[in-house]
């Protein structure tokens, strides 16, 4: 007893108080940790709706139509985006993974309701009539708007400097459950918002989001991979020079392809009439010219049936691929400045693929299936600065790890060679923080 009296006379007071601060550090690391989990099962609920929606009911829709209505149906759906947009959501640009970026960046960015609701009726309309954007773009919005508002209901569990953890977890949930990858969701809302860095201190939550996200989507519907390569042979000497290649091509793509999509961003800020009428006239013409030259519709809607059952053909023809590719860019492009609301990852992506198919059929026209998926990791992690996690996005999707090695290669050229350019604007340097409690 007087040991124990003497032990608590000697022990300094600061270290009770530090105790205390552990425990509530605990305490309040559970809870997020909880909160992570449950914006991931939200998230994935919804992206599994939103799915639903633009894939199984609009766009299967579309397809079933003649060719004529098909032709002409992104420009209906460019003007109800437009006037979604302008009416419902009060004026909101169609930014979605850029809203994220600023919300990351400035605490005072606010992500709503209103607009949220606005941009994904929006994205349905944009996407389910065929527009030629990505799901991922509403559904990494969708969730880190979801962790955003969850989190300001409980503001006690979050220090101040903590305010994006459940807006970072919402976004890894909604791009983990729209491909399907766990780890690609974690990873890419965590190394997009800086270019060079990562934001590490979310890297639990972002974490646990990702992984309920996926499992409630999946749960849902099938955990299949999105791309479905039948061969990728293993790799050689040979193939990592053509690696580095890919890479330094996929750069300059990359940075051709940033810049266009930025100048379609700038003009869809005209007037509703002369945006849609130039881009709508600009995606008939693009459609038409697909189909002449291939028989297929291949400039619309988000291209994966083009990368996983038409690009995968060993007898197309260089200058064909080379055709495709141009117009599959250009109908991205038009279908942003219309006024279009959907991601560029999978632009991005595409863009990869076509690439890497075009060094392929002239380094090693054997291994083509290896070369389209060195593209897409190359392309992708220049045009958004993220080479983890384009790497990771074609070893998740196609289920198909070999190619890492090469993929690692390819994916560092093109970020060497990529310079300052990046698709998006709001992406910063570690030392650029907007704000001070980072």
């Amino acid at each position: 007893m007087i040991g124990g009296r003497l032990r608590l006379r000697l022990r300094p007071r600061s270290f009770d108080v530090r105790r205390d601060e552990f425990r509530d550090i605990v305490n309040r690391s559970r809870d997020a940790v909880l909160l992570a989990a449950v914006t991931g099962v939200i998230v994935g609920l919804g992206v599994r709706g939103f799915e639903y929606l633009v894939i199984e009911v609009a766009y299967h829709w579309v397809l079933s139509t003649n060719i004529w209505l098909m032709a002409g149906l992104p420009v209906v759906g460019l003007l109800a985006s437009s006037l979604i947009l302008k009416y419902i959501g009060k004026g909101a640009s169609g930014a979605t993974t850029d809203e994220y970026l600023r919300a990351f960046h400035d605490r005072h960015h606010l992500l709503g309701i209103r607009p949220l609701i606005a941009r994904l009726s929006a994205s349905v309309v944009t996407l389910g009539s065929g527009g030629a954007l990505g799901l991922e773009g509403p559904s990494l919005y969708g969730g880190a708007t979801i962790g955003h508002s969850l989190q300001r209901r409980f503001p006690r569990l979050f220090r101040r400097s903590d305010h994006r953890t459940l807006l970072v977890a919402g976004a890894a949930a909604g791009v983990a459950a729209i491909f399907k990858a766990p780890a690609t969701g974690a990873i890419f809302a965590l190394e997009v918002p800086y270019r060079d860095d990562l934001a590490r201190r979310m890297l639990l939550p972002a974490l646990v989001a990702s992984a309920t996200g996926y499992f409630t989507f999946v749960s849902l519907s099938d955990t299949s991979p999105i791309f479905r390569v039948v061969d990728v042979p293993l790799f050689s000497l040979r193939d990592l020079l053509g690696a580095l290649i890919i890479g330094v091509v996929a750069a300059l793509g990359a940075r051709l392809f940033a810049k266009m999509m930025k100048a379609a961003k700038a003009f869809s800020l005209r007037a509703i009439a002369i945006r849609v009428s130039l881009a709508g006239t600009g995606l008939v013409l693009l459609f038409w010219l697909s189909w002449v030259i291939t028989g297929e519709h291949l400039t619309k809607g988000t291209g994966y049936e083009v990368i996983t059952e038409w690009l995968i053909d060993p007898d197309l023809a260089l200058w064909v691929i080379v055709a495709i590719f141009l117009m599959r860019c250009l109908s991205s492009a038009f279908t942003m400045a219309g006024g279009g609301v959907g991601g560029v990852f999978i632009p991005l992506v595409v863009g990869g693929a076509f690439t890497g198919r075009i060094v392929g059929e002239v380094v090693h026209p054997e291994r083509y299936t290896l070369y389209t998926l060195l593209g897409i990791a190359a392309f992708l992690g220049a045009g958004y600065r993220v080479p983890l996690a384009a790497v990771m996005f074609v070893a998740e999707t196609t289920g198909r790890p070999n190619f890492v090695v090469p993929a690692l290669f390819a994916a560092v050229a093109a970020e060497l060679v990529m310079g300052e350019q990046s698709i998006t604007v709001f992406q910063r340097r570690p030392y650029e923080r907007l704000d001070t409690d980072s």
